[in-house]
């Protein structure tokens, strides 16, 4: 798996109902564990690979995790850490949850992660060694453009299907150029330069069908007020809700470019994109 996939594989796990006899075999297997290894993880008495000596799972040379009753958290990790079978089979990480808070160590370096547990997918670049990917440091500090990545890549794969014809040569130069606005709009919401935070993604919610029928509509509309000056909006009829976006003085957004058609999971994954803190992105995802 790559980190794409990973991110994908967490983001979906932490979505999900909490099964805590589940979660640690969950959790391995969002980092690329093989069925039959989580297999072996359960299987009881010889047969089982899991060396936990605290009623936990124990995968050797990788992690000592457990799900703990609420409140005790952090009473775990500290007990993780002094377990002689996390030093003796040489766990590179140590995690607690209880459904509700969320508490990992890495034991390399010391590094520490704590959050709510619904919020743990967003610090899935701390795990990426349990996918034996080394370049640790590097990704960590990218993991929103990693994150960000794979929700832009669900949403451009469900365009895709929804609009076939724009995966051809003719088409593809306009794909590129609508989803360069997006990423455009999204950074601009999150850092002032629509002085309003949340501004666009905020528009699409309320403005948008739930079935996604009219959300090229109203992107189309966005896109026409930020193309036209302050001034002349009047004339050519700007709607009084795309009224509130900035004139941009930029190539971007001038000229006519069509808007693919959305359905119900397009316009989804579009506002899932938005819900991101895009303050965190590198240049890659600032404007264009």
């Amino acid at each position: 798996m790559n980190a794409v996939e990973i991110e994908e594989a967490v983001s979906q796990l932490a979505e999900a109902p909490f099964n805590p006899e589940e979660f640690p075999y969950a959790f391995l297997e969002a980092f690329g564990n093989k069925t039959t290894t989580i297999q072996r993880l359960k299987s009881a008495g010889s047969a089982s690979t899991n060396q936990s000596d605290l009623g936990g799972v124990l995968q050797r040379n990788n992690i000592h995790l457990k799900v703990c009753p609420e409140g005790e958290v952090t009473t775990t990790l500290t007990a993780w850490r002094e377990s002689p079978a996390t030093t003796r089979y040489k766990a590179k990480f140590i995690l607690a949850t209880d459904g509700q808070s969320f508490e990992a160590e890495n034991l390399a370096d010391g590094e520490t992660v704590a959050c709510d547990y619904r919020y743990f997918s967003d610090h899935f670049g701390f795990f990426l060694p349990l996918a034996g990917i080394t370049t640790v440091r590097q990704i960590r500090e990218n993991a929103f453009d990693i994150k960000a990545t794979g929700r832009l890549n669900r949403l451009y794969v469900e365009l895709l299907k929804q609009n076939p014809n724009w995966d051809k040569a003719e088409g593809q130069e306009a794909f590129n150029h609508f989803m360069a606005r997006l990423i455009f709009c999204f950074f601009a919401e999150d850092t002032n330069i629509f002085h309003s935070e949340g501004l666009f993604t905020q528009t699409i919610t309320q403005m948008s069908a739930q079935d996604g029928s009219n959300t090229h509509e109203v992107l189309l509309e966005v896109f026409r007020a930020m193309a036209t000056p302050l001034k002349e909006r009047e004339p050519v009829g700007i709607r009084n809700w795309a009224n509130v976006f900035p004139y941009v003085n930029e190539g971007l957004f001038s000229g006519i470019v069509e808007v693919p058609r959305f359905n119900k999971v397009a316009r989804s994954y579009l506002l899932h994109v938005g819900n991101l803190d895009w303050k965190k992105s590198t240049p890659i995802f600032s404007a264009p």
